[in-house]
């Protein structure tokens, strides 16, 4: 055998072959993990790096918490819209409910408060009668699409024009003063330990749902009702008594959402909450609530609702105008979607393939 005919040496190929593999490893891994952990992870390390590189001042203590304090309004409001998202429908309500508690709340407040001292029993009575208008407002959306079955897009949006003319009949589109300046001086302000207030009370709030989402028979079904109303039926679930429920706790926690808002502006205004039925709906959906009902997890939602806020300052620090940030989230909204029908069926062929094995 002369030299010209042995066969040609490939110093490469068993490098190019390792190379290979570990790339197939490392895609087969960024798979598995957006098939489990959804779109927010890849979300949120894309902000926190973008932001993080264009801003010194993003990653500091002092914006973080402004950040945190700033999401607790949206943790509490998309977590109410999520309670209705997960029997597979929408509360486009949400906006009017906050406009409403904010106004109930502080006129009572006002007529209540003598102008002296601190006011307690005023901030009190307020919130009750604030509270109590808005779980009206998600009783009422609950027995329309329970008792009467109003699809939940049209009996949110009519209640939404109702709630709206009564508001504005209340104040005329004029702002309310006169609460007492304890109710913004602590729920508005105020802090513990040099943590704000609007947070610790988001804290339990959080942990109350997930009570009742997950060691609740009531939460289990509204699960169940989202994934198959008829099978929910058929297995002697009251539909209608956990449709109403979830339509009415969703609204308790939006209103104490309201109040919460209500203390940091220290005015009563029927224009507030404009914003928030986009933003808890996109909430939901980056979190991986399904539009179709019965899927979703509450820490996800959480996230989903901080990143939102996240997604807002990072932009006001690199001064973006308003009118392009709607842009950004409605975008933001649609990719997620999108992104989650991709990891449905993506998780689909997982589970086939692991079958098959």
């Amino acid at each position: 055998m002369t030299l010209h005919s042995l066969p040609p040496t490939q110093p490469n190929q068993p490098k190019t072959t390792t190379e290979t593999r570990y790339m197939s490893k490392i895609l087969n891994f960024l798979v598995v993990l957006y098939i489990k952990g959804g779109v927010l992870p890849w979300f949120l390390a894309i902000a926190v790096l973008g932001f993080g590189l264009s801003s010194e001042y993003f990653l500091s203590q002092t914006n973080l918490m402004g950040i945190a304090m700033h999401a607790t309004y949206l943790i509490l409001v998309a977590m109410a819209q999520m309670l209705v998202m997960l029997t597979a429908g929408l509360d486009l309500s949400v906006g009017v409910m906050i406009a409403m508690t904010s106004v109930t709340s502080s006129l009572t407040m006002g007529a209540m408060w003598s102008g002296h001292g601190s006011g307690w029993e005023a901030v009190l009575i307020g919130s009750v009668v604030g509270l109590c208008s808005c779980a009206g407002i998600g009783l009422v959306n609950g027995i329309g699409v329970a008792w009467f079955r109003v699809p939940p897009f049209i009996m949110t949006f009519g209640m939404s024009s109702v709630v709206l003319g009564l508001a504005l009949s209340l104040t005329s589109g004029i702002p309310i003063y006169g609460m007492p300046p304890s109710f913004a001086n602590i729920f508005g302000y105020g802090t513990w330990f040099d943590i704000p207030v609007p947070i610790l009370v988001t804290l339990p709030c959080i942990g109350l749902m997930y009570i009742f989402l997950n060691w609740t028979r009531i939460g289990r079904y509204i699960y169940a009702i989202g994934g198959n109303l008829r099978a929910a039926q058929l297995s002697g679930i009251n539909t209608k008594f956990c449709l109403i429920i979830a339509y009415t706790v969703a609204s308790l926690f939006t209103g104490i959402a309201a109040l919460l808002i209500t203390a940091r502006l220290e005015t009563g205004e029927s224009n507030l909450g404009a914003s928030y039925p986009l933003l808890s709906i996109a909430a939901c959906a980056i979190g991986g609530v399904s539009l179709q009902g019965g899927v979703g997890k509450l820490s996800n939602v959480v996230l989903g609702a901080a990143f939102l806020i996240l997604i807002q300052n990072g932009m006001n620090l690199m001064r973006i105008n308003s009118y392009y940030q709607m842009v950004v989230i409605g975008a933001l909204l649609i990719t997620a979607i999108i992104a989650e029908h991709l990891r449905q069926r993506l998780l689909k062929t997982y589970v086939t393939v692991a079958k098959s094995k």
